[in-house]
């Protein structure tokens, strides 16, 4: 499916399909071709005109020996771009770019933003939304189905819970959890299983490797080592079921080594995992921020100003801010407690609180900003414009 996309948005750019170049590797009229040097003489022959770039696409790459020879035989010889992709149990991205020594650039996707969620069920025209008041109330109604099933491409497609809980099930059990019990040759499946599920009963809490040991030990787990929940943690990040989001100390300048917070990718695996009885709608709504912050390449790190904690420190490289997430700020002791925060930081960064009330791009005391989740989800440069 990536590589049909890729493909059609080149077409769309003007590349004429004969310099377009897409194998998959795992099907079998292409089990030839797994010989480094059968596809490399495969692909040369299909190129016509050297002094124009073609654009190569290798499904499975990892079933071929020696790929990395090929890969740049391809790029410096032929004036191709090659776009590589393969099983997690087998190659991972930080793989990639240990064989390519920083000859190869990673091209992060993740599940569908509420962006791309909410313009397909426009596409679909579920609600059949009017303009005005309406619209917003439909365009909530929308946000909180994909606060559920999350952006799963093909699970959104499927027309009712029980089919989308049961794609999502398969999916972390016969292709996340066995890439990473193979890769990693683990030996308790159920253990690492518990600490996904656990984790995901936790998003939005501080987390440490004791700790979770600690409590699957309280849940009947014996023989569980601090040690092998930080591997475990590690395998599920290597493999992008979570994001680590590390904890700074804002006054001391220095990252801090314990309680650290991890996200899930996609809320629909998390609620999946679960059965749908812990949808926890803030911690959900921290956890969607956090991922639509990273999906758009900024660098996030949870905050600590002195005895306050800050959900997230943003930067762009060029511009940082500061950012505190709660759903509601109906409550007027709420909205103190969640502003506390910013208090004595006086480096005139940014400082925003993004809820889910009706009060869009709101100026509050201090300088301090108010956005509804929803512009900010589907507005890219919400928070540059605030």
């Amino acid at each position: 499916m990536l590589f049909t996309i890729f493909r059609d948005y080149l077409i769309k750019q003007g590349i004429p399909e004969d310099r377009i170049i897409a194998i998959d590797l795992e099907t079998q009229k292409n089990a030839q071709y797994r010989d480094a040097q059968k596809l490399y003489s495969y692909i040369t022959n299909l190129i016509y005109d050297r002094s124009k770039k073609t654009y190569v696409f290798l499904d499975e790459i990892q079933m071929v020996p020696n790929f990395e020879d090929l890969v740049n035989g391809l790029r410096i010889d032929d004036n191709c771009d090659v776009y590589i992709t393969g099983s997690n149990a087998q190659l991972l991205s930080k793989d990639i770019n240990t064989r390519f020594r920083g000859r190869s650039v990673e091209i992060r996707t993740f599940p569908l933003s509420f962006q791309e969620y909410f313009s397909y069920r426009q596409e679909q025209n579920v609600t059949g939304a009017p303009a005005g008041r309406n619209a917003f109330l439909d365009t909530r109604k929308i946000f909180n189905d994909y606060l559920v099933e999350g952006g799963m491409p093909y699970s959104v497609t499927l027309p009712s819970m029980p089919e989308k809980h049961a794609y999502l099930n398969d999916i972390c059990n016969l292709v996340l959890f066995r890439d990473i019990i193979d890769r990693y040759k683990v030996r308790n499946e159920n253990l690492l299983k518990a600490v996904f599920d656990l984790l995901c009963s936790q998003i939005g809490s501080y987390v440490s490797a004791n700790k979770v040991a600690n409590t699957l030990k309280s849940n009947g787990y014996s023989h569980v080592s601090a040690e092998t929940i930080g591997n475990y943690l590690e395998y599920f990040c290597d493999s992008f079921l979570l994001y680590k989001a590390q904890r700074y100390d804002i006054r001391g300048k220095a990252y801090l080594k314990t309680l650290n917070k991890y996200y899930v990718t996609d809320l629909g695996i998390r609620n999946s995992r679960l059965n749908f009885r812990q949808l926890e709608i803030t911690h959900s709504l921290e956890n969607l921020v956090y991922i639509e912050l990273v999906r758009r390449g900024y660098i996030v790190d949870i905050g600590k100003n002195r005895d306050k904690e800050i959900d997230f420190l943003v930067s762009n490289g060029q511009t940082d801010f500061y950012i505190q997430v709660s759903y509601t700020v109906i409550d007027e002791k709420t909205r103190d407690r969640e502003l506390s925060a910013f208090n004595l930081l006086d480096d005139g960064y940014k400082k925003i609180l993004i809820t889910m009330d009706d009060n869009p791009y709101t100026a509050l005391d201090r300088g301090y900003k108010q956005i509804n989740a929803l512009d900010f989800f589907l507005d890219n440069q919400a928070l540059e414009k605030i």
